[in-house]
């Protein structure tokens, strides 16, 4: 490996050390010689600005972020690069991450542009292979080329496409030339189309159907339009007509599942083949459930045959049926997923408790112990702590691994990519920073960092205070965990006075600041939430307000104290506003206190069903990590086995006579 006119790893770490040192201290870090240039550099990248970045360039030479301020030049005006400019960075930078950063951007160039010589003598070489539209370029190529594209192959093609959120050129090309060697069944083409009209991307499903219609765009666009009166025209008469009319249904169904139904069941329920009916009773049963309709398990119960549905829509049968207490229909949705989604922490859990209710003897419930066991062993996450609870076993942290040696420790310390992505998060390029640090700990080499080079990169950022890179490569670990490194407690004495003061469990306030912010003073959300504890503004001032804080301003939201102070505060009145219950109060802080009144609506459900049914996809993983998070910390901080059952509960609606103890929070 060449890092050809980098700073040396020792210079490089001198150079890091004196940023993080300072940082440390709460003080920015003293600008090094080139330091400006490189700011400047970034900003003029921002801001399109070509000719700054050329003029600039020469005056980055010989800094540690060197890399980078080359990697933007060229990547600014790579589409009028020539071919030998491109293979002299490739060549002058080869062995960083900036190398097969330009690699994968002239990957994506060369496939738009249809150049498959320059494609093919470079995919090679490429070693993140973490571009989904790249790989689509890659089988588009060997299409081209008239090559046989293995089975293997199309079916990634097909995930690929279908994990696409935005109409790109490389995977619908591919999609396209698969479909003509008929390698990619006009079954999937539709499929692809019915994903995109429930998720209320147009461009993305008219492009899908066209590729086997390319005269039904415009209905298509009919059907986006308004679906209930593309459904009351004329007879079907054509196979391209039921399609067109299953993607008004499933248009239908994701804004009214009601109106759906009715029209399924009335004119045509008859008309459609099985496949396409299940889909759409399918569909309409989801939207129901994420409305947390008591019918949504009744609509799932109309399918006739769970193998015709999706991983999604299964997955939202199994939450549905939860919330009814049907275990039988939870075991049959989540025995119908794919081998992959069956394979997840949640679905293994629920399926043992499934089998468990259903039980109708010791082998019945030691196959189910048995899938408890699989996901209970070693640290874990949400699913994992209630699967050891299950098994009678106690929530304390592992064992630590083995002390990492000397050579150890000093690998990583020398290490130039990581000194560079962790100078960069010094200067203030977190964004460049991040992504350098995971090149190196996930993508350099196939399969990653093995365990210990992880924990001492982990261990090295820890020593820095750069604590969310800290926590990203101790939890790749496979093999053991360090808790103590996994779950760190920065800024503790002011955490817990803080907590303390007001009668929060510190415990849960690091849980949710490390989901929060991963404990990046400075971490900005895009709505605009600041600092530690992501405070909103509005939220800030009204909460500034509540505790008589004089003289607040905006600004103080990134002042570390000031942040803890509103953000603690803020969670003890949501906490205290839902009568105690953690769940229900980080559903709160994430998505605001109305939804979370709405969704404790219905049965009284024990808190893992009811956090399973959270409808907003980003709110149920919050409030999931935030409790599991919570639990570690409180074995961290107690010395003693937890559990997280008992911090779950159960929730249900509010009694009639519970007033709301806060009734304008935000």
């Amino acid at each position: 490996m060449r890092f050809a006119s980098i700073l040396t790893p020792l210079c490089l770490a001198a150079v890091l050390l004196a940023a993080s040192a300072a940082a440390q201290q709460g003080a920015p870090p003293q600008a090094a010689p080139g330091d400006s240039t490189i700011l400047d550099m970034r900003e003029a990248l921002r801001r399109g600005d070509r000719a700054r970045l050329a003029a600039l360039l020469p005056l980055a030479r010989g800094h540690a972020l060197e890399p980078w301020a080359a990697y933007w030049e060229l990547k600014n005006r790579l589409e009028d690069a020539s071919a030998q400019e491109v293979g002299d960075f490739l060549a002058r930078w080869a062995g960083t991450y900036q190398e097969d950063r330009l690699r994968n951007d002239w990957l994506l160039l060369a496939g738009k542009r249809r150049d498959w010589p320059a494609f093919a003598a470079e995919y090679p070489r490429f070693r993140m292979r973490d571009d989904r539209e790249v790989r689509c370029y890659a089988v588009a190529m060997d299409a081209y080329q008239g090559r046989d594209i293995p089975r293997a192959a199309a079916e990634q093609l097909r995930a690929d496409w279908f994990a696409q959120r935005e109409l790109d050129d490389g995977c619908l090309l591919a999609a396209g030339l698969l479909h003509q060697a008929g390698k990619l069944p006009y079954q999937d083409l539709w499929m692809r189309a019915r994903l995109a009209m429930e998720a209320n991307r147009p461009a993305l499903a008219r492009a899908a159907v066209e590729l086997d219609a390319p005269d039904a765009g415009a209905e298509v666009a009919q059907i986006q339009n308004s679906a209930i009166r593309y459904l009351a025209r004329g007879p079907v008469a054509t196979r391209k007509r039921l399609e067109l009319v299953t993607l008004a249904l499933v248009k239908l169904a994701a804004g009214d599942p009601d109106q759906a139904a009715a029209q399924l069941e009335g004119r045509w329920g008859a008309q459609l083949d099985a496949e396409a009916r299940d889909w759409v009773w399918g569909v309409i049963g989801k939207q129901a459930a994420l409305k947390l309709q008591d019918g949504a398990a009744g609509y799932f119960a109309k399918v006739s045959r769970d193998r015709h549905l999706g991983d999604d829509l299964l997955a939202w049968k199994a939450r549905a049926a939860l919330r009814q207490g049907q275990w039988r229909a939870v075991r049959g949705a989540i025995e119908a997923m794919s081998e992959a989604a069956r394979a997840d922490g949640a679905w293994v859990y629920w399926l043992a408790r499934a089998q468990l209710a259903l039980a109708q003897g010791d082998t019945d419930r030691a196959a189910a112990r048995q899938l408890l066991e699989g996901i209970a062993a070693g640290p874990g996450g949400f699913y994992e702590k209630l699967a050891a609870e299950e098994l009678g076993q106690p929530i304390a942290p592992p064992p630590a691994p083995a002390p990492l040696t000397p050579p150890e420790r000093e690998a990583a310390r020398l290490h130039p990519g990581l000194n560079r992505a962790l100078l960069a998060i010094a200067l203030g390029l977190r964004s460049e920073g991040v992504r350098e640090w995971n090149y190196w700990t996930n993508l350099h080499a196939p399969g990653g960092m093995d365990d210990r080079q992880l924990y001492a990169a982990a261990d090295f950022a820890c020593q820095r205070q750069v604590w969310d890179r800290c926590i990203n490569a101790s939890e790749r670990t496979r093999g053991f965990a360090d808790f103590a490194q996994r779950f760190p407690m920065p800024h503790r004495d002011a955490v817990v006075r803080q907590a303390q003061a007001i009668g929060l469990d510190a415990a849960y306030v690091y849980g949710l600041i490390r989901q929060e912010s991963r404990f990046v003073m400075d971490a900005r959300s895009g709505a605009g939430a600041s600092g530690l504890m992501q405070v909103m503004p509005a939220t800030a001032r009204w909460t500034a307000r509540r505790i008589g804080l004089e003289g607040f301003t905006p600004a103080q939201i990134n002042d570390r104290d000031t942040n803890i102070l509103i953000g603690t505060s803020y969670l003890k009145l949501a906490l205290d506003e839902f009568r105690g219950s953690l769940p229900l109060a980080a559903a709160a802080y994430n998505a605001g206190p109305g939804r979370p009144r709405s969704w404790r609506n219905g049965p009284v459900l024990e808190g893992a069903v009811w956090a399973e049914n959270v409808p907003f996809g980003e709110t149920r993983d919050y409030v999931k990590k935030v409790l599991a998070n919570t639990t570690d910390y409180a074995a961290l901080l107690t010395g003693r086995p937890q559990s997280l059952k008992a911090r779950l509960g159960q929730i249900g609606p509010a009694p009639a006579d519970e007033p709301p103890l806060v009734r304008d929070l935000p």
